[in-house]
């Protein structure tokens, strides 16, 4: 099996059987981002406690692409505290700037690299990058 098919069936995975979705009643700050491009759209819930990430709730609308990198980025962020969830974020925008020149960090990544190929296609990386802003927007806020 190539790589290519690889990485599409985990985003395809990720896409049917989303983690971490549907909102959490508890939360520290719920934010929304929206991607006025394409429409999609997500709302996060976030739980900090003493500088570690205890959850990640979200629920959202929109492509493949979204929805199974939202999934992934839940899934990876929950349990690392502040620092080392920024550096995976971090980690991850710069694969989705590298217009397909790099693979990314998959011990840093994990399923995160399977978005990889999604960065050659401009109209898509705000896709990719729609629940990773909004984490990052969430715990600015809480961490201020």
């Amino acid at each position: 099996m190539e790589l290519d098919s690889l990485y599409q069936e985990v985003i395809l995975d990720h896409y049917r059987n989303p983690l971490h979705k549907g909102l959490s009643k508890e939360k520290d700050i719920q934010v929304h981002h929206n991607n006025p491009s394409c429409g999609d759209e997500v709302t996060l819930n976030l739980i900090m406690k003493d500088g570690i990430v205890k959850d990640i709730s979200w629920d959202g609308v929109g492509c493949s692409i979204s929805m199974a990198s939202t999934s992934v980025m839940s899934d990876l962020l929950i349990g690392k505290n502040y620092v080392d969830a920024l550096k995976i974020v971090e980690s991850f925008v710069e694969l989705m700037q590298s217009k397909g020149q790099s693979s990314g960090n998959e011990d840093l990544l994990e399923d995160g690299v399977a978005f990889a190929g999604v960065s050659k296609f401009p109209a898509r990386i705000k896709c990719a990058l729609l629940g990773w802003m909004a984490f990052k927007d969430a715990t600015t806020q809480v961490m201020a």
